[in-house]
């Protein structure tokens, strides 16, 4: 993860981080769509997707991540995989904080990999579970 100060914080950054997010919609749906009914064939309910929490990426609070879910039939969980792409948080001391206290900062941490890179982790992730079960 690339780490940035608020300072950092520009037009540019959101940009990337937009196209970033944007950029993987589209093929996380044809994940969904190409796992899905595979998974299904072995009881097994399969699901990715990009999860965003909040509304402005440089707020405190934003998230945006690539979630993988996959749940037996008994409504077990199998496996929860994540990708972080950009996370906006206060810290204070080097520990996140909630509430706004003083000498605390506002920092962002950015995926290092490319979105190829980061749908080829998440397909091998994908494929190392089918081959598990």
């Amino acid at each position: 993860m690339m780490k940035y100060s608020y300072k950092e914080f520009s037009p540019s950054l959101l940009a990337q981080i937009k196209e970033i997010e944007e950029s993987l919609k589209e093929p996380i749906a044809l994940l969904l769509k190409k796992y899905k009914s595979v998974f299904a064939e072995k009881n097994i309910d399969f699901g990715v997707g990009l999860e965003i929490e909040g509304e402005n990426h440089f707020t405190p609070g934003y998230n945006s991540v690539v979630v993988i879910g996959i749940i037996e039939e008994d409504d077990e969980l199998l496996d929860l995989y994540m990708i972080t792409i950009w996370k906006c948080e206060r810290t204070w001391l080097g520990m996140p904080v909630s509430k706004n206290i003083p000498g605390c900062k506002i920092t962002g941490e950015l995926v290092e990999e490319s979105v190829k890179e980061v749908l080829l982790e998440l397909e091998e992730h994908i494929e190392e579970i089918w081959k598990e079960d």
